[in-house]
């Protein structure tokens, strides 16, 4: 079954609190591949792959139906400096919507 962008979204936004939250549906809006940006409190102290365990961990359910997951997890502290670097990435959409492809989606079972 495919994940819905706002089910991915949600559980993030309840367990994390983030500052900024991207997602993006990039399968088409066929809910099978994931980006996700986010940026939390929850993720000082931790490493890299810390932090990545502990979106994976929220998102345990999904995974079953997630093909391909890429993830930017990042400190509010990481965050401040991307931005200074570059004033854009504040002022992107925080949510992307999923795009208005006419590719079908091919679901597959595992």
């Amino acid at each position: 079954m495919p994940v819905l962008q706002s089910q991915v979204e949600n559980k993030l936004r309840e367990r994390l609190d983030p500052i900024f939250l991207k997602v993006e549906d990039f399968s088409d809006g066929c809910g099978f591949k994931y980006n996700i940006f986010i940026v939390s409190k929850q993720f000082e102290g931790q490493s890299l792959l810390q932090r990545q365990r502990l979106v994976n961990e929220i998102l345990k359910e999904e995974m079953n139906d997630i093909h391909a997951l890429t993830q930017k997890c990042v400190t509010p502290e990481q965050w401040e400096k991307m931005v200074a670097e570059n004033p854009d990435l504040a002022k992107q959409d925080q949510v992307q919507k999923p795009s208005d492809s006419t590719k079908k989606c091919e679901f597959h079972q595992h």
